[in-house]
């Protein structure tokens, strides 16, 4: 299919990302990248002033100088240490001026860069959340940075894998990882010593122990033992844990049967107990977080990007662990990608920001250590600087340790349209206890139409 066919196509799914947004919580896998569990907007470049071909065009040389696009969905602290990242950037590149713009949420950046692409206005390069790139790519708009790599003595076997599952499509690599997480669980340390109980392991021991910590007053639950954004993330993560998959092999279904209807009758058994507190859509990610903060919840799934912002919140033993498992271990992963679009006319100019940006330690390697992401590259894993750091604060080791069991279920260029019908089974389970087996045998049903087409 051609690029203009292709693109058109693209855009249509594009629509479904309007109802999208807003869907899940600070730094999750979906929708923000920002890890301030009050992010505000980015000092960088606003959405607004990109809308002008000046900012959002592709580049152009001013002189001897070269000047770049680069779109990201980087809000609150992540926001200005992104602005702090391009500024090093900067001020050691005398031939190279880039130019970051935030974009909102990680949604509203894919809508954008879609439209931008049917208007020649797309920029040179862009963080892409990872279930999206697959649509890009198959829209053949993402350079293949293959040879890139090669003409800087790289290659993927550099990269950490377990966060490489959505950047090779076609035998092309079109991603590379840049603000990379995985859900885990956080955990009031205090709360549980308190009561003599361990960190749960597994599904058994995770419902045992939320149980535990409820606190009622007056017959309204005061505290509960665990919660976690409105999100797909975390129903995938425990389907997957449960012996699913997402998607079958072929792409033609989804990959689980008892394995759904087991993990929404575990979350819904908890929530009814009022062990769970799951909360309202809107602004999610915040809402969890705060309640954590405060010791209104001893638990939370949340996403690794948000321990930066807990750690210095909270006033109590604060500690990270792996995902219970049921018959396995498995996370999904989420975060960001980076891209150059096939459309750059400055791509040496971009291809030296992105290696700097993947290689350099005051490129990725400083934004992580401020900001709390995975380190994505084996050099950077192996630094003084990750190195000290975990010592210092092995909470941020976890989910690096947990890339051991990383799957990517949600691979499917369908993945848009079907992730809002999973949003739908979702609400109608966890909010209007809708019947599960019937529910998600209703979604089964729409997930095969869309993936039929």
């Amino acid at each position: 299919m051609a690029m203009g066919g292709k693109l058109g196509m693209m855009m249509s799914a594009t629509m479904l990302l309007g109802v999208l947004a807003g869907c899940g919580g600070g730094g999750n896998a979906n929708n923000q990248a920002g890890g301030s569990a009050t992010p505000s907007q980015s000092p960088s470049a606003t959405a607004s002033e990109s809308a002008s071909p000046e900012a959002s065009g592709s580049g152009s040389g001013t002189g001897s100088k070269t000047t770049v696009q680069f779109w990201h969905s980087l809000s609150g602290k992540n926001g200005e240490y992104m602005d702090q990242l391009i500024k090093r950037f900067n001020d050691s590149h005398p031939n190279v001026e880039v130019v970051g713009t935030f974009q909102g949420g990680y949604d509203e950046t894919v809508t954008k860069l879609q439209q931008g692409l049917a208007s020649n206005t797309a920029p040179d390069m862009s963080m892409l959340e990872r279930a999206y790139v697959q649509m890009f790519a198959d829209s053949d708009v993402l350079e293949d940075l293959t040879p890139y790599l090669a003409s800087s003595g790289l290659s993927a076997d550099d990269f950490t894998a377990g966060l490489m599952g959505h950047s090779i499509f076609d035998d092309k690599l079109v991603a590379l990882p840049l603000n990379r997480s995985t859900p885990i669980l956080h955990i009031n340390k205090t709360l549980l010593d308190e009561k003599g109980l361990s960190v749960p392991t597994t599904w058994e021991e995770l419902k045992k122990t939320a149980n535990a910590l409820v606190v009622k007053e007056n017959g309204q639950v005061s505290r509960y033992g665990l919660t976690m954004p409105y999100d797909t993330w975390y129903p995938l993560a425990m389907i997957t844990q449960a012996g699913g998959k997402f998607f079958n092999d072929e792409g033609t279904s989804v990959g689980y049967g008892d394995e759904g209807v087991k993990t929404f009758q575990y979350l819904k058994d908890l929530q009814n107990a009022g062990a769970l507190y799951y909360p309202p859509a809107k602004d999610s990610g915040n809402i969890v977080n705060n309640m954590f903060i405060d010791g209104k919840v001893a638990m939370m799934f949340q996403s690794t990007g948000s321990i930066g912002g807990l750690a210095g919140s909270v006033t109590f033993d604060y500690a990270t662990a792996f995902l219970p498992k049921d018959v396995r271990n498995a996370t999904p992963t989420g975060g960001g990608n980076v891209v150059m679009l096939s459309t750059s006319k400055n791509k040496d100019a971009a291809w030296e920001f992105l290696n700097w940006l993947e290689t350099d330690p005051q490129g990725a390697q400083a934004f992580i250590v401020q900001s709390g992401y995975l380190p994505f590259t084996k050099a950077m894993t192996e630094s003084k600087e990750i190195q000290d750091l975990w010592a210092k604060e092995p909470n941020r080791k976890v989910a690096y340790d947990q890339l051991q069991y990383a799957v990517d279920t949600n691979k499917s260029v369908h993945w848009p349209e079907v992730m809002k019908e999973f949003f739908s089974a979702i609400e109608a389970i966890m909010y209007d206890n809708k019947d599960i087996p019937s529910t998600l045998d209703g979604f089964k049903k729409s997930a095969e139409q869309i993936l039929a087409q």
